[in-house]
């Protein structure tokens, strides 16, 4: 299958979670974050269809497909206003991490939950001091008899109020060297010593943002994921996805925000003719259509490679389908504002929050000047600055 050309499948995936999205909206996102409640209806919705666990394997309750259907969805729903966050964490992260790397009991414990929406689990790396130099991670794990205990911050960690349990990527020592290796550990939201508080964001969503403590938390053996040894590969087959599927949110919303201004530029008439008639309105709107387009292209590729099990060329074309997507989200959200002059600022147009929102996409879950130290230094073989 080409990962430039869709197939019917694919297609039909689209318009049915084009359809679901469109019976909830962005105002129903919008008055859910005004009043500090979570998308429970449209999550219930669209697991009920199949599509929270169309990633995750048929035999645990999932679709059985990969990261190029999960992130239609994602881009589908955002596309209609409605865009589900805790997607790009709890399927695309966690059950990814655990589908491919956990034991059995974990996927029997988790997996069926995650696929019909019933469980979701947070994802937790980033830290205060660490900030996009993962190898800062301080979040240590120690053996204390069959145990594990876990002390640490987080940071900018979503939606951990509603997750069951929280995938934490701490670092443990290894015996032969003396050096900290990543490992990923599951920490159920009641454990004794681990601590959440919400961050005041400007950014108004639905999904909160939470500062996290973990003080002596003991965990038993099964909490590790995987193998000791493997924990830095276990955690890019979970950030590859991350990446496809915050350029599959950023694509979605900058399509919403497109949508609208073409919708106005339509049927705004001040002068003789709609101001989509001329050409400082239309171009703009005509390369941000582009924009995202190409976008689009890179996020398929980048899906299909991880999908066929290509976790090395999935990393630079994931890296490059954020980069792509964030800049093309950003610069629709501004050009559509834009165009509705006055208007794009008001609540009943609902553009002017995306201001703010699309920038998401340029800082997280990596920024877009560590995405060009990536490709400057894997694809182009020029030195590494840092």
């Amino acid at each position: 299958m080409s990962p430039t050309v869709e197939t019917a499948e694919h297609q039909a995936l689209r318009a049915a979670v084009a359809a679901l999205g469109q019976r909830y909206g962005r105002e129903y996102l919008a008055r859910l974050a005004r009043e500090g409640g979570h998308p429970d209806e449209l999550w219930a919705d669209a697991a009920k269809l199949g599509y929270l666990g169309v990633n995750l394997p048929e035999e645990y309750g999932g679709g059985g497909g990969g990261i190029a259907e999960l992130a239609i969805v994602l881009e589908e729903l955002g596309a209609a206003g409605c865009p589900l966050l805790m997607m790009v964490v709890s399927p695309a992260i966690c059950g990814t991490v655990i589908a491919r790397f956990g034991t059995d009991e974990q996927k029997r414990t988790w997996l069926p939950g995650l696929a019909d929406g019933s469980r979701t689990m947070a994802f937790g790396i980033t830290e205060p001091d660490a900030g996009s130099n993962s190898h800062r991670i301080t979040t240590t794990a120690r053996r204390d008899g069959d145990d594990w205990i876990l002390t640490g911050r987080k940071v900018f960690i979503s939606g951990v109020d509603i997750a069951d349990a929280t995938l934490i990527v701490g670092r443990t020592e290894d015996a032969r060297t003396g050096r900290l290796k990543p490992c990923l550990f599951i920490v159920p939201r009641d454990t004794p010593g681990f601590g959440r508080s919400v961050i005041d964001m400007e950014l108004q969503a639905a999904e909160k943002q939470f500062e996290l403590t973990l003080d002596e938390v003991r965990l038993p053996s099964s909490a590790l994921v995987g193998d000791e040894d493997a924990g830095l590969l276990q955690l890019f087959a979970g950030l590859n996805p991350e990446r496809i599927m915050t350029a599959a949110f950023a694509i979605g919303m900058g399509r919403y925000a497109l949508a609208r201004a073409v919708e106005y530029a339509k049927t705004r008439q001040v002068w003789k003719e709609p101001i989509g008639a001329h050409q400082a309105v239309a171009h703009p709107l005509a390369q941000a259509h582009i924009e995202l387009e190409l976008a689009r292209l890179m996020t398929q590729k980048a899906a299909h490679l991880y999908d066929a099990g290509d976790d090395m060329g999935a990393g630079e074309a994931a890296n490059m389908a954020k980069y792509a997507a964030g800049e093309a989200c950003v610069r629709a959200v501004d050009q559509s504002v834009h165009t509705l002059g006055g208007n794009g600022l008001t609540r009943e147009y609902g553009l002017a929050s995306l201001i703010t929102a699309a920038r998401v996409a340029r800082i997280a879950p990596v920024s877009r000047e560590m995405i060009l130290n990536f490709i400057s230094h894997q694809s182009l073989g020029l030195p590494k600055s840092y």
